[in-house]
């Protein structure tokens, strides 16, 4: 009898529970409806929020305290002191693309090397940057100016010559870099030099980075400059060669007492030049 009360009693639980069960899932279902057949409104009364605008005076004052172009910081001109030691600065090349260059400076010995900038010249002085007119030399971790010698004119090798060209003036010339032979002159104008070199811009990158040297209708006057077949001018008195019109700039500089010097890249190493061409 207790078995069957208790039997009567746990199937009469398990209605009450399947009853709660299906009366959840009614009102579930209920709900499931109600949000499908409901259109979706906002809740509450929602609005986008308005743009915040800055007070014209708080912007002012908020715009005073930035700089992007650091206009207001004070540039004061970093100076070094001139190198005391005994090295003479012949060239100088820089690579506008890179940043760096190399010089070509002479010790004591007065033998020419071409230097990279970060590369030691002697023991505790290195080339730490090159400029058009001079190069900066870290000496123990002080920075000093080696400037390039334009205070005597560029030395020349023999004399002008006489001959059957216009004007029998000469072009004696002097090549920096190897020890000076015998005369090179040779009669010759302005106008035969022009007609004897040939220039063509060097491209690197799109970038002009030199003029190729080529001999023109006078191989022999084209000898007598110092040019070499394949040299490539990468500065002009001092001025880095950057756009194809600086050969007709350096053409146009070839005219009587004129006194050009520039810089050539033949192979690996860098050869200064100084032209010098006669008052006619």
């Amino acid at each position: 009898m207790r078995s069957l009360r208790l039997h009567r009693d746990a199937s009469r639980l398990y209605s009450w529970i399947w009853a709660v069960l299906a009366l959840l899932i009614i009102i579930q279902a209920a709900r499931l409806i109600w949000a499908v057949v409901t259109p979706v409104t906002p809740y509450g009364d929602w609005r986008p929020a308005d743009a915040e605008v800055m007070d014209p005076n708080a912007r002012a004052l908020l715009f005073t305290r930035f700089d992007p172009f650091n206009r207001n910081v004070v540039q004061t001109p970093q100076t070094t002191d001139v190198t005391a030691l005994q090295l003479t600065l012949y060239g100088i090349r820089i690579n506008q693309a890179s940043g760096h260059g190399s010089a070509i400076i002479a010790a004591e010995d007065g033998v020419q090397k071409t230097f990279d900038v970060g590369q030691e010249i002697m023991p505790g002085v290195t080339l730490a940057s090159v400029a058009f007119d001079h190069v900066t030399l870290s000496r123990n971790g002080a920075q000093e100016s080696l400037y390039l010698d334009q205070s005597v004119p560029a030395e020349t090798v023999g004399t002008a010559g006489t001959g059957n060209l216009p004007g029998g003036g000469g072009i004696p010339i002097v090549e920096t870099g190897r020890p000076a032979g015998p005369a090179a002159a040779i009669p010759a104008n302005a106008a035969a030099i022009r007609s004897a070199v040939s220039l063509a811009p060097r491209n690197d990158n799109g970038a002009v980075t030199g003029l190729t040297v080529s001999p023109g209708s006078n191989p022999d006057i084209f000898t007598a400059t110092g040019l070499r077949s394949g040299d490539v001018i990468t500065a002009i008195n001092g001025q880095p060669v950057r756009t194809a019109a600086d050969a007709e700039k350096l053409m146009g500089q070839l005219a009587p007492g004129a006194r050009i010097s520039v810089n050539v890249e033949r192979g690996a190493s860098e050869v200064p030049i100084a032209i010098v061409i006669p008052a006619q």
